[in-house]
């Protein structure tokens, strides 16, 4: 068995997404280390507080790139506006002179890239799928 399946109720799953999103006008606002640290302990305390549970994390000066588990009752959607959402705020919070950048009050750009992420890859999951009748005839004949 997996060790990356997590159990759920009446469930076995793995929500793993690999999420990238960027500063409004792919400004470098998160070139200071300083900013870069906040920005890295806010989205960790995000994630613990909406149980999602970050396995990678990078915060580049432009860009921030997140490898997140989340539970299936949480959409892949959600779980960016949580992290996106929260981060802006506490950043602002944190760091009121942003605001100076960012007059409108966005501090994430609209656009995201996002993939799902599995210990299994695409080709081994089509193979297992397509070989289903096989598996299944070979365990029915076996009894």
């Amino acid at each position: 068995m997996n060790s990356d399946l997590v159990s759920g109720a009446h469930a076995l799953f793995q929500c793993v997404y690999h999420i990238e999103w960027c500063p409004k006008y792919r400004f470098n606002v998160l070139r200071k280390q300083s900013h870069r640290g906040d920005m890295e302990k806010i989205l960790r305390k995000i994630a613990e507080e909406k149980d999602m549970r970050i396995e990678e994390l990078a915060v580049m000066p432009d860009h921030v790139h997140v490898v997140v588990h989340v539970k299936p009752s949480m959409s892949l959607g959600r779980a960016t506006q949580l992290l996106k959402g929260r981060s802006s705020y506490e950043m602002f919070r944190k760091h009121p002179n942003l605001r100076l950048r960012y007059r409108g009050g966005h501090y994430w750009s609209p656009g995201k890239f996002y993939r799902s992420v599995g210990s299994v890859d695409l080709e081994k999951t089509k193979q297992y799928v397509r070989e289903q009748d096989d598996i299944h005839q070979t365990r029915l004949c076996a009894y």
